[in-house]
């Protein structure tokens, strides 16, 4: 599937990274009525089970309140508004620890600390107020907007291309967030292409072919296919099968490589039937209807405006938000999700928060991509101080290898209702 959307050469204002009537703009037109990512759904399997989920300086509990049935509320006490709950976690009831107001699972009101002082609280409109719920592929998605089109419709085709790797039957293997000092849109727009590669990431460009990315967008998701197991265009020099594997690997020439190209086979193929055998184990023989693309190249789409889930086994998954109600600093995440042997499904993982002077490089469930994302947010805090400093008024965007960077603007520019 590939789309022929394309954008004009429209520079954006660099105010949407900068300002704070912008971030403001943004929580009012965009935050407060969009479909985002709150959690999995295994990570509230249990009745009682909840997830707080925050962003720009609104909080959500989103609770297994049945066994079928999943609901978000604002986390908001309605006595005095306290927040009702602090921590993920599971619970019998919904109970406010300032005076004890308490709600059942599904809402409803359960008891009021010396009622008769209340004779103006009826249980009928004491009920806690609901935000709308929608689960994909074992991702559950809350909107604030009571008006919102279903989830389903706001995803629309994205459903059928990731009909085939069934991210719904897979554990989350890893979860890691930092605190990055960007706004959210710098950090997530660095994910965004591969243009930035030759540059930012020069060890992989002898099996990425960064400039031979295939770009596309729909309507509220877009995606950039880099081909793996090929090196990069601008390379000046013959890049050999050893060399693609050395650079896939991360392995420096005074050292063995682990696996031995056969005579005549090109690292391509050889790197996607090692990775086929990988995953075996987990998912079976399933494996062998995967392409090689699906097995080597990078896939990653992007659901409007934070979500990343990428195809086939990639296991990745990204999210980007402010980071509270800060427009200058914002949260990365990176998932992992695993495919497992059947019936034998693992606990999915905690998050593992980095703080301030911990590296990606530092979260040993990464692998070598701790070093790729190092050196991504090496550039993030450095472009937040640049727009800040520029006399330019916009950003300039190449016509292609950064569409999808274009088209999260003028989906910006269609749910922020101002004129591009």
């Amino acid at each position: 599937m590939e789309s022929t959307i394309s954008f004009g050469p429209d520079e954006f204002p660099v105010t949407r990274y900068t300002t704070r009537e912008w971030h403001e703009v943004e929580k009012e037109k965009l935050w407060s009525k969009v479909w985002q990512y709150a959690c999995r759904s295994d990570e509230i399997s249990e009745v009682g089970d909840y997830y707080v989920y925050e962003i720009v300086g609104r909080s959500y509990i989103v609770m297994r309140s049945s066994e079928n049935e999943i609901k978000a509320y604002p986390n908001a006490c309605l006595h005095r508004g306290r927040k009702l709950k602090d921590y993920d976690g599971r619970c019998t009831e919904i109970r406010c620890p300032f005076h004890g107001f308490a709600w059942e699972l599904d809402g409803d009101l359960k008891d009021v600390p010396a009622k008769w002082d209340f004779p103006h609280v009826e249980a009928e409109q004491f009920h806690l107020p609901e935000v709308k719920v929608g689960i994909w592929a074992g991702f559950v998605f809350i909107n604030p907007d009571a008006n919102a089109e279903p989830l389903e419709d706001f995803i629309g085709d994205m459903d059928d291309h990731f009909q085939v790797w069934d991210l719904e039957n897979r554990h989350k293997q890893a979860h890691v967030a930092k605190v990055i000092h960007a706004n959210w849109k710098i950090a997530q727009e660095a994910f965004c292409e591969a243009f930035h590669v030759n540059a930012t990431h020069p060890q992989i460009m002898a099996y990425l072919g960064d400039t031979n990315s295939q770009v596309d967008v729909w309507d509220n998701f877009a995606r950039v296919i880099s081909p793996g197991g090929t090196p990069s265009p601008l390379l000046d020099y013959d890049v050999t099968e050893e060399d693609q594997m050395r650079s896939m690997l991360d392995v420096s020439y005074d050292k063995e490589l682990p696996v031995v190209i056969p005579v005549g086979e090109t690292m391509r193929a050889h790197a996607a039937a090692l990775s086929r055998d990988r995953w075996r184990p987990m998912a079976g023989d399933w494996v062998d209807s995967m392409s090689d693309a699906e097995m080597m190249d990078s896939i990653d789409y992007t659901l409007f405006p934070n979500f990343h889930p990428w195809g086939a086994f990639n296991r990745i998954v990204y999210r980007f938000r402010p980071n509270g109600d800060d427009h200058r600093s914002s949260i990365m995440e990176c998932i992992f999700l695993a495919p497992y042997k059947e019936g034998e499904k693992p606990d999915p993982a905690p998050v593992h928060w980095l703080s301030d002077d911990e590296n990606f490089s530092d979260a040993p469930e990464l692998d070598t991509l701790g070093k790729v994302f190092d050196q991504d947010v090496f550039n993030m805090g450095k472009v937040q101080l640049g727009l800040e400093t520029t006399q330019k008024t916009g950003v300039v965007l190449s016509n292609y290898q950064e569409s999808k960077v274009r088209w999260l603007h003028h989906k910006l520019s269609e749910w922020c209702e101002e004129d591009q």
